[in-house]
């Protein structure tokens, strides 16, 4: 078994509420700070007990020659946070991101953007 075999997207359940779902506020509120965000349930919210929560959120960005870097993680306390996170970041240096989620019940999910 390869470890991308354990990751699900979009596909495995379409707008569903594991998929992070990524948005890029550029500039927000200042000229040089850009926001990446990353929600899970935005269209339908992922439950939030302790018995089915969403315990943490990654996001990884590629620069435009290739290279992966880790930028950070969010941890979530279930009951009490919701899965969103933001992260600062310059995003004139990446061509991509990608997140992951993690549900304590349904296992690992990602999505990616591509920047224009």
């Amino acid at each position: 078994m390869e470890f991308g075999d354990l990751i699900k997207g979009a596909e495995a359940e379409g707008k569903e509420k594991h998929v992070p779902v990524i948005e890029i506020d550029k500039g927000h509120r200042k000229e040089d700070v850009d926001i990446v965000r990353v929600i899970v349930g935005k269209e339908v919210p992922h439950p939030n007990t302790m018995e089915h929560h969403i315990a943490w959120i990654e996001l990884y960005g590629v620069k435009k020659e290739g290279q992966v870097v880790y930028l950070g993680r969010a941890a979530f306390a279930p009951t009490y946070t919701n899965p969103n996170a933001r992260f600062q970041v310059n995003v004139e240096e990446f061509k991509a991101f990608c997140a992951l989620a993690y549900c304590n019940i349904h296992g690992l999910w990602q999505n990616s953007i591509e920047m224009e």
